[in-house]
């Protein structure tokens, strides 16, 4: 049913994107993006498990796995550079009104999405080779319903201690560097925002905000229990729990979030 829902949700707004022409601008050509993201990221993890189900097994081919934590970390850290693009966007519509049809133009936007892929592309190649150049020999069972790098550490034989500290000080000063970003954007808008005169002017601008942030708000805090939680509340229930909330749960809500108060969405 969730799954079936992201499809729907997802599907409505890409749909929407493409076919009205009054929605062909930077702001919607990002979400487009993200919306390509959220079906691609819960279309890498859930069919399988569904299909696991149906056929009662609970098998998955090492090379099938491969492919399945590659295409999910592509695609989700890919998600996390688009939303640090349409934060910029943001900032640019709300602080630079004048400037925003020389800064956002057709060729910047093509660049920067183009620039939130490769990055992504290669952020997930680091991990996919990093991870399965371990040597795996306790065992052939992950305690989680996808391929999850924390998971496929634990069976390795040998000390994973200094690659797992490369692939951490990699992610942080990505992850860390995204969300500074995205902070001194939201500083900058608000500022703007509170010394507009207009009840209605603030309102508006709002308005184009809050899904922005509502959206970066549930992925990072979500991504960061999953990841930063202590040891010590570490448990396989808990574990599974906690990767449905951040590998499931946005691309199912994302599409509601930024439907709900969105009027030209609506109409298209």
């Amino acid at each position: 049913g969730i799954y079936l829902a992201a499809l729907l949700g997802n599907g409505l707004i890409i749909t929407a994107i493409a076919c009205d022409h009054h929605l062909h601008t930077p702001m919607y050509f990002f979400l487009l993006n993200l919306s390509l993201l959220d079906l691609g990221t819960i279309s890498t993890t859930v069919p399988k498990t569904m299909a696991n189900s149906l056929s009662n097994t609970r098998a998955i081919s090492y090379w099938e796995c491969a492919a399945q934590l590659f295409h999910f970390y592509f695609l989700i850290s890919t998600e996390y550079f688009v939303l640090t693009v349409m934060a910029y966007d943001r900032y640019v519509a709300i602080c630079k009104p004048l400037h925003y049809g020389t800064m956002m133009s057709s060729r910047a936007c093509v660049k920067m999405a183009a620039a939130a892929w490769s990055t992504g592309f290669l952020y997930a190649l680091l991990h996919t080779a990093n991870t399965f150049s371990i040597p795996l020999c306790q065992g052939n069972v992950l305690e989680q319903f996808f391929c999850e790098i924390t998971q496929i550490l634990k069976l390795s034989c040998s000390d994973t201690y200094l690659r797992e500290l490369r692939l951490i000080v990699i992610s942080i000063c990505l992850v860390f560097g995204c969300f500074v970003f995205i902070v001194l954007s939201y500083v900058q808008i608000f500022t703007v925002v509170l010394r507009i005169p207009s009840e209605q002017g603030q309102h508006k601008a709002f308005s184009m905000c809050l899904p922005h942030l509502a959206v970066v708000s549930l992925f990072i805090s979500t991504a960061i229990f999953a990841y930063l939680k202590p040891s010590s509340l570490s448990s396989p229930v808990l574990d599974l729990v906690v990767a449905v909330l951040y590998s499931v749960v946005p691309p199912t809500v994302n599409p509601l979030i930024y439907s709900m108060r969105n009027k030209e969405l609506k109409d298209a």
